[in-house]
């Protein structure tokens, strides 16, 4: 039965406990890749990598990372994947290029050919700006991870797999791990995904709590 978005918003959790034995399946790991490459950022500038990992080598490469907060380690251990989103360290005009030259391919600038340079001027501007006035380029383009984070948590809950977005990691020795640095990568999120184990995850016996309209929204 299709439910609202809405309802995966408020019946969705962390998940701090998985069910070792239930593996998500192909066709469903096709649609987080997709949750993954579709995400919205600013410009579209995409400035993200990302790491599934499902192979016990892989697994514990990421548990490495959480020896200074072991209450992370099970879930990792214990989930079906774990996907560790990475931001680029920099970006310059070969990659701008790759993006706009991807942007051709699919066809976006096919009714209108004359956006394509603007959009390529606007893109560099925002990411000039960032780089060389505000100077907070690797903050901003942390943020763009974080966009796609969100709808990731969101989309996989639509699918039945629950999640745990996790700060709780060392990510000098993540980076290590998996030469992130080298690749020009640099991690500022885990999340395990997988089935979680209702009977061992305290997370799925309580009421979701959130503050009240009245305390964060206007309407003007």
């Amino acid at each position: 039965m299709n439910q609202d978005i809405t309802h995966y918003a408020k019946t969705r959790y962390s998940a701090k406990a998985y069910m070792a034995d239930k593996k998500i399946s192909a066709e469903n790991l096709e649609k987080v890749k997709e949750l993954l490459r579709y995400s919205a950022s600013s410009t579209n500038v995409q400035p993200w990598h990302f790491i599934i990992a499902s192979s016990e080598e892989s697994k514990a490469k990421i548990a490495k990372a959480t020896q200074a907060y072991p209450f992370n380690t099970k879930a990792i251990e214990d989930s079906s994947h774990i996907v560790v989103f990475c931001a680029k360290t920099s970006i310059d005009e070969e990659f701008l290029l790759k993006v706009l030259e991807q942007e051709v391919k699919d066809g976006r600038y096919d009714a209108a050919p004359e956006f394509k340079d603007r959009m390529h001027q606007g893109r560099s501007w925002f990411v000039n700006m960032h780089k060389d006035e505000i100077k907070d380029l690797d903050h901003w383009m942390g943020k763009q991870v974080y966009l796609n984070a969100g709808s990731f948590l969101l989309g996989v809950s639509a699918l039945g797999i629950d999640a745990l977005p996790m700060e709780g990691i060392e990510f000098d020795i993540l980076d290590e791990e998996f030469g992130l640095v080298e690749k020009g990568y640099t991690g500022v999120l885990v999340v395990p995904i997988g089935y979680a184990d209702k009977e061992q995850d305290y997370n799925s016996r309580t009421p979701k709590s959130r503050l009240t309209y009245k305390e964060i929204l206007t309407e003007v």
